[in-house]
């Protein structure tokens, strides 16, 4: 047991170490364009969405999106108008992690691409030249992360050989309300724990595609990570100016009030969800020992889920950016 949870621990680090060290190589490559782009595609509440999608697509993480902006607001550099449009791309950015593993770290040999990469990469980090050196910490935090996923794939027992789990998590999943609860709580703490949002859906994905959780457990713990990421800009602004602790606090609120209507629709958006995408998910853990293979279908379906909820969201919200600028004002007084 001890050795199983020290694979999986070790496989998470090496999946977090190549997302942070191809993280800071796009963010080093693209420099002051990157901060440009933060700065200046901001002119209104649409621009700022675009701003926000593209630039964690860019860096890969909505956490850097974040702490960047927070940056910049406490800089006065980006309004807190701006800001609210900017959280609100990064969250619909971000989904992009879980389609690339979804998508690429479950349907083909991962070793394939991720030895090359880091192979391609090496030369280059220790080159002389700073552009070089970026590109290869691209190339190697590449190979690293999805390395990492491989052996993340392979340390989580699975629930044919471990029926504990499968007893232990059944004792959860089936309370209705309460369940659904528990499991954003799980979420949050979760992604709070590791420090990433993207992390968190690859451990997610993971005990999904092994049989541990079901579809709509999974996409609970989804929805209690988009609160637990929120968590990093808090910290960021810690320290700041009033204006980017009401930025902070507006990301807190964003995601929140997302994950409270995603509450009350809940069934009806899961079965959407399945309507929309082909192949059938278990809709309980139970039916891993009937239907292993079904497990294998939930990675494509829980990242339209993230993706479809956080568009939603974005478009519900957008129109009352101006109302979410007000409570953070009220709940932060300048300092």
């Amino acid at each position: 047991m001890i050795s199983t949870f020290l694979n999986i621990l070790g496989s998470l680090g090496v999946f977090l170490f190549g997302m942070k060290v191809m993280s800071e190589g796009i963010q080093k490559t693209a420099g002051s364009r990157l901060r440009n782009i933060l700065a200046y595609m901001t002119q209104n509440r649409f621009a700022g969405v675009l701003t926000g999608f593209i630039t964690t697509c860019l860096v890969q993480s909505s956490s850097a999106t974040t702490v960047m902006m927070i940056s910049f607001v406490n800089a006065g550099l980006l309004t807190l108008t701006q800001s609210i449009g900017i959280i609100m791309g990064a969250n619909i950015g971000t989904t992009l992690t879980g389609w690339l593993i979804a998508i690429l770290g479950f349907k083909l040999d991962i070793a394939t691409i991720a030895l090359p990469s880091v192979g391609i990469g090496l030369p280059f980090i220790f080159s002389k030249s700073t552009k070089r050196k970026n590109i290869g910490e691209i190339f190697v935090g590449f190979g690293l992360l999805f390395l990492g996923l491989e052996w993340l794939k392979k340390s989580v027992p699975n629930i044919k050989e471990n029926p504990e789990i499968l007893q232990f998590l059944s004792n959860y999943t089936d309370l209705g309300i309460i369940s659904l609860l528990i499991f954003v709580t799980v979420g949050v703490l979760l992604t709070i724990i590791v420090q990433s949002s993207s992390a968190a859906m690859t451990i997610t994905i993971t005990m999904a595609y092994s049989g541990w959780i079901d579809f709509p457990t999974a996409c609970a713990l989804i929805l209690g990570e988009n609160i637990g990421t929120t968590i990093t800009a808090y910290l960021a602004s810690l320290g700041a100016n009033y204006h980017a602790k009401r930025a902070a606090r507006a990301h807190m609120i964003f995601n929140v009030f997302g994950v409270i209507w995603m509450l009350i629709g809940f069934s009806l958006f899961i079965t959407y969800i399945d309507y929309l995408v082909p192949n059938e998910v278990p809709y309980s853990i139970h039916s891993y020992k009937e239907s292993p293979e079904l497990f294998q279908n939930i990675p494509i379906h829980l990242s339209m889920f993230h993706t479809l909820f956080n568009i939603i969201n974005v478009a519900l919200l957008i129109w009352f950016v101006p109302q979410i600028a007000l409570i953070v004002k009220k709940m932060v007084k300048p300092s």
